[in-house]
């Protein structure tokens, strides 16, 4: 008795451990998978109705509304009549027109800048130097007939003139409207006359200067001072000390081979 009691005991108990198990071990239905439709080249998107499809179901798979599917494909009944087969306008892609940035400005050609030279002017004179020391002192007057070149360094000026003599109204010869840049002055003196300058001077002149070259000369025929010749009869202290010196020479190689023999 024990035994059939113990029997249906376990009978039972294996019972209700499957009665637990079961809805673990029942089969999981399957899951389906859903991809949105591609775009078609004109941007629509279209949905083929499928057997047993509703429009709330194509709505919802598509995540619109029942009421935008409607609109996008005038359905008006009540229960919303589809069937299969039938393409529904689900979406519509908008292009994408490019905002357009701003126009290219063109950027104008600006001329080359000419580089600016001014002008300035070369006065010239010669005078009369009496003393001889190659500047033009108070009282020393301006010489006539001198001949006067002026050349620029890149051989495009070329100018002659003559120099004047000075009174209440003379001005000396000058040379104007020259641009700036670098030059060279040389002048010829009249004949009877020696220079006590030089007679060709280098000159960079600047825009707005007004340069005055002073050259000098000197009467060939004007009496220098007379040399200094010792009287008659008087010794002059140079020979004194000449002879002297010769002495002291003879007197040093006199003692010198006298020590050299010895």
């Amino acid at each position: 008795m024990k035994k059939y009691l113990l029997l249906l005991i376990l009978l039972l108990g294996g019972l209700g451990l499957l009665s637990l198990t079961g809805p673990a071990l029942a089969a999981q239905p399957g899951q389906v998978y859903y991809s949105p439709p591609t775009p078609r080249p004109d941007g629509r998107i279209i949905y083929i109705v499928k057997e047993g499809d509703s429009c709330i179901r194509v709505a919802l798979l598509n995540n619109i509304s029942e009421q935008q599917l409607r609109e996008l494909n005038g359905i008006t009944g009540a229960d919303c009549p589809i069937q299969a087969g039938q393409e529904l306008l689900i979406g519509q892609l908008r292009e994408e027109t490019p905002t357009p940035g701003p126009s290219p400005t063109a950027t104008p050609l600006l001329p080359t800048p000419t580089e600016f030279r001014g002008f300035g002017t070369v006065c010239v004179v010669l005078f009369d130097d009496l003393n001889g020391n190659a500047r033009l002192d108070e009282g020393e007057l301006w010489l006539a007939g001198g001949a006067i070149n002026l050349t620029d360094r890149r051989g495009r000026v070329n100018l002659n003139g003559e120099t004047v003599a000075n009174n209440e109204e003379e001005e000396p010869t000058c040379f104007e409207d020259l641009e700036e840049g670098d030059y060279n002055v040389s002048i010829a003196i009249p004949d009877g006359y020696n220079a006590t300058t030089s007679m060709n001077f280098p000159l960079q002149l600047l825009a707005g200067d007004t340069a005055t070259l002073d050259f000098g000369a000197q009467q060939s025929n004007q009496v220098l001072p007379e040399e200094v010749i010792p009287a008659e009869g008087q010794r002059s202290p140079l020979l004194g000390i000449i002879g002297g010196l010769l002495v002291l020479a003879g007197v040093g190689i006199g003692i010198y081979f006298r020590f050299v023999k010895k």
